[in-house]
């Protein structure tokens, strides 16, 4: 009975003892598919100890970055997307790796075809790190596959970020 009682206290303190929370701010920038194209935005995140919860807002440009190629078939697109996160709990030769998945809005336009915008819902998937470079100061590498609903001219686009990251 004296073990019950010690695992009941034990169960207990855990419970009842504070979790040290921390929080964060990324500005990015990167590329996205089909078509490279560059990408820009931030993200607001707050986590515990391996459980963390991020908005993200992203920017992608219209134009093409492959030179002569055609930008009537490469919409601009904006995401606002909510996303949880998994991920070490420690640095590990201080790079944090996490995986992410979430939902959200996107918003595709194209200027030859301005009636043809197109708002719905999209998820996505992906991982990264953040590796300490000095005090709270990160970089942040993200790779992400977002699954576009609704009617878009790509219904799956990738991004690949790199990011100055502040945790405080």
């Amino acid at each position: 009975m004296n073990g019950m009682k010690r695992l009941g206290a034990a169960a207990l303190f855990l419970l009842l003892t504070p979790l040290s929370a921390s929080a964060d701010i990324t500005a990015f920038l990167g590329r996205t598919t089909p078509e490279a194209r560059n990408a820009r935005g931030f993200s607001v995140g707050a986590g515990l100890v391996i459980v963390g919860f991020e908005f993200e807002y992203s920017s992608t440009d219209e134009t093409s970055t492959i030179p002569d190629s055609p930008v009537n078939d490469v919409p601009a697109i904006k995401t606002y997307m909510f996303n949880a996160l998994l991920q070490t709990p420690v640095p590990i030769a201080r790079m944090q790796f996490y995986g992410t998945i979430g939902g959200g809005v996107y918003n595709e336009t194209l200027n030859t075809l301005p009636d043809d915008d197109d708002t719905d819902f999209g998820t996505n998937v992906g991982g990264g790190a953040k590796i300490t470079l000095a005090g709270p100061l990160r970089l942040r590498l993200d790779y992400r596959v977002f699954s576009l609903r609704g009617t878009p001219r790509h219904s799956t686009v990738q991004r690949f970020y790199a990011g100055v990251n502040l945790k405080f």
